[in-house]
C-alpha cells in the first residue's frame, strides 16, 4: 500500500493552540512524523528585557494562562539567585499553596479535555466542573482566577487572610468525594483501558533520553520532579509523595495525573495548617550585576529560567524554558507504529503548552543574527500576501 501524509494543524480541534504535525502513513499505521513549529512566536523574552525587574513578572505571567504562576515562580527565584537572598517562610509557603491550586486546575483541565477528546463528555463536564471549585479557591486567595499577579522578586505582594482559610478548605474537601469517584472510573473502566493501555509507550531508557519532564517522564518510571530534587518553597517543611509509574502509555500518564491532585490538595492543607508568620515580601530595592537560574515543577514538569543583570533596574537577558520544549520530540518515539486514531490522544498525554515553549531566534551556522524583529513582521506579511494571490483573494 502506498504511503500517504496526513496532516494535523496547524488548527485542528485537538490543539488550543497552532502547531503543525504531519504523519507520514502506512495504511492506518504511523511510520514517520515531522513537526513545524513558530506559529504562536510572541517575542516574550525582548519584552521583558524592556521591563523592569518588577514589571517583568507580570510579562512573564502573560506566557501562558494556565501555567501563570510557574513561570513567575521560576522567574523570581532566578532574580533571587542573582543577589542572592532567602524569601520569608510566610512567602515560602503563599508561594506553595498558590503553585499546587495551579497544579490542580491544570490537571483537571487536562483530564477533561482527555475525555472529551476519548468521546466522555460526561467525565469532561464533571471535571471542569470540579476545576471551577478551584479556580474560586484561587480568586478568593488572590483576586484572581488566572494570572494571579502575586509574585514578586523577594516575596509576594499579598498576604492571605486567615478568614478565608475556612472556606478554601471546605470547597477544596468539597472536590475530593468527586475525585473519587473519577478515579475509580478511570482505574476500572474496560473501555478506558482497552483504549489507553499499551497505547504511545514511552520507555524509561526513551525518556531519559529524551530529557522528558514532568508527568510525562514519571509515567515512565523516572523519579525526577524539581520539588524533590532541588526543594525550594515550603516542600521540604511537609510530607507529601512523588507520584511514579512504571508502563509509560497513555493510560499511566492519566493516572499519574489524577493522583498529582491528591497530592496537592495535601500539600496545600498542610501549607495552610503550618503557615508561618512572618513578612511576606523583603522590599528589594536593587539587583546587581550577576547571573541567576530558577526552576519550578510546573504541572507539566520542570519550567527554567535564566535572568542576567547589568546592575541596571531591568534584565540584561532574560531566557525561559518551558517542559514542552523537552516533552514534544518525545511524540517521534511514542507515535510511531501506532495507528492514526490513536495519534490525537498520544500528542495529548504530554499536555502540550506551545504558548509556553515557542521563542525563537534566526541566526546562521555562525550564530550570527540574521532577522530582527521587523524582518520576521515583513516575512510574514510578505507571505500572507502570497497565499492570498494564489488563493484569489483581493
Amino acid at each position: 500500500m502506498a504511503r500517504s501524509v496526513i496532516p494535523i494543524g496547524p488548527w485542528h480541534p485537538l490543539q488550543e493552540e497552532p502547531e503543525f504535525f504531519s504523519l507520514t502513513v502506512d495504511g492506518e499505521t504511523v511510520v514517520d512524523i515531522d513537526v513545524s513549529i513558530g506559529y504562536n512566536h510572541r517575542g516574550i523574552e525582548k519584552l521583558s528585557e524592556r521591563k523592569s525587574f518588577d514589571q517583568s513578572s507580570f510579562v512573564i505571567e502573560r506566557i501562558c494562562g494556565i501555567c501563570s504562576t510557574s513561570h513567575p515562580f521560576a522567574y523570581t527565584r532566578a532574580v533571587e539567585d542573582i543577589i542572592p537572598v532567602e524569601v520569608p517562610d510566610r512567602a515560602k509557603y503563599i508561594r506553595t499553596i498558590v503553585a499546587e491550586l495551579e497544579r490542580i486546575h491544570s490537571h483537571l483541565l487536562w483530564f477533561g479535555l482527555a475525555g472529551h477528546f476519548l468521546g466522555y463528555n460526561t467525565v469532561y463536564h464533571w471535571v471542569w466542573k470540579l476545576r471551577e471549585e478551584i479556580l474560586d479557591v484561587c480568586e478568593i486567595l488572590t483576586g484572581n482566577r488566572n494570572n494571579y499577579a502575586i509574585f514578586k522578586p523577594g516575596g509576594v505582594r499579598r498576604d492571605f487572610k486567615p478568614d478565608d482559610f475556612p472556606l478554601v478548605l471546605k470547597k477544596i474537601d468539597g472536590i475530593i468525594p468527586t475525585l473519587n469517584r473519577l478515579k475509580k472510573a478511570v482505574l476500572d473502566d474496560p473501555v478506558l483501558h482497552a483504549r489507553l493501555k499499551g497505547i504511545g509507550i514511552l520507555t524509561k531508557e526513551e525518556a531519559i533520553d529524551y530529557c522528558a519532564l514532568g508527568p510525562t517522564s514519571r509515567a515512565s518510571g523516572v523519579a525526577r520532579d524539581v520539588r524533590k530534587d532541588a526543594p525550594y518553597g515550603a516542600y521540604d517543611r511537609i510530607d507529601w509523595d512523588m507520584i511514579v509509574t512504571e508502563n509509560g502509555d497513555v493510560f499511566d500518564k492519566v493516572v499519574v495525573r489524577v493522583l498529582e491532585v491528591y497530592e496537592s490538595i495535601k500539600i496545600i492543607k498542610a501549607c495552610i495548617r503550618d503557615l508561618p508568620g512572618g513578612e511576606i515580601d523583603l522590599n528589594i530595592k536593587d539587583i546587581p550585576p550577576g547571573e541567576g537560574i530558577g526552576a519550578h515543577e510546573a504541572p507539566r514538569g520542570e519550567t527554567f529560567h535564566y535572568v542576567r543583570s547589568d546592575g541596571t533596574n531591568r534584565p540584561a537577558r532574560h531566557k525561559v524554558r518551558a517542559p514542552t520544549f523537552m516533552n514534544l520530540p518525545t511524540y517521534k518515539a511514542t507515535v510511531i507504529g501506532e495507528t492514526i486514531s490513536d495519534a490525537t490522544i498520544i500528542l495529548a498525554a504530554i499536555d502540550p503548552c506551545y504558548c509556553c515553549t515557542e521563542r525563537m531566534a534566526v541566526r546562521d551556522v555562525k550564530g550570527k543574527k540574521m532577522y530582527g524583529g521587523q524582518d520576521l513582521v515583513r516575512l510574514s506579511q510578505e507571505k500572507t500576501a502570497k497565499i492570498k494571490r494564489e488563493m484569489g483573494i483581493p
